[in-house]
């Protein structure tokens, strides 16, 4: 059991690194880090696939929220190849957290995540 934990919570972590970065250079290698190469994203704003893609929607959330940053909210739930967390988005500024959200990821063999299914729990009017 710990050793599955372990890897979800390693695969969280890369998501998060990912989501955090702002540079498009770090962005992407953050992205090919944590998502396998045909590996996807969706939520009800996006459903997308591949690294680019996902990078770009990564970068869109951080044009429409600068100053921000994802944060884990509570511990990973795994087991097998699937792994379930919340989320807020936080900003750096006053601590606010708008938007907050649950996902659920699949991973390979390998701990990559190849599918992320993510839930808008909290969304600003208007956002």
């Amino acid at each position: 059991m710990p050793e599955n934990t372990d890897r979800h919570e390693s695969a969280v972590a890369r998501y998060f690194e990912a989501w955090n970065a702002r540079e498009p250079e770090v962005r992407a290698k953050a992205v090919a880090a944590a998502w396998t190469a045909d590996g996807g994203y969706t939520d009800p704003l996006a459903d997308v696939s591949g690294h680019e893609r996902i990078a770009a929607v990564i970068a869109a959330a951080h044009e429409q929220f600068p100053g921000f940053a994802f944060r884990l909210t509570g511990a990973v739930d795994g087991h097998h190849d699937t792994a379930r967390f919340s989320w807020e988005l936080v900003s750096e500024a006053d601590g606010s957290a708008p938007v907050a959200g649950s996902d659920v990821i699949t991973l390979d063999a390998d701990g990559r995540i190849s599918t992320v299914l993510g839930f808008l729990d909290r969304v600003p009017a208007g956002a």
